[in-house]
């Protein structure tokens, strides 16, 4: 499969999450924020903000535990998670 059609699939599974009016798990919820924030940014950074932000903490903890996937991998793992809600 060549790049442009993973990153379609990948912008087409985008479109459908962000319509999805359904509430989610909380877990399921953060492993879609993890793949998408490493299929789009890459690894997580670490930031020494002052916002303690409870829910922030959970979302970079998402994110570094999926810190090992490539771009790639990342987007496929998106695709699947979304298709299969």
């Amino acid at each position: 499969m060549t790049e442009k059609d993973l990153d379609t699939r990948f912008q087409e599974a985008y479109e459908k999450a962000s319509n999805m009016t359904e509430l989610l798990p909380q877990d399921v919820m953060l492993r879609i924020y993890a793949y998408y924030k490493q299929a789009t940014y890459g690894r997580a950074g670490f930031s020494q903000g002052t916002n303690h932000d409870i829910r922030d903490a959970f979302k970079m903890n998402a994110w570094m535990q999926v810190s090992h996937l490539s771009s790639e991998e990342a987007k496929q793992l998106y695709i699947e998670i979304i298709n299969s809600l």
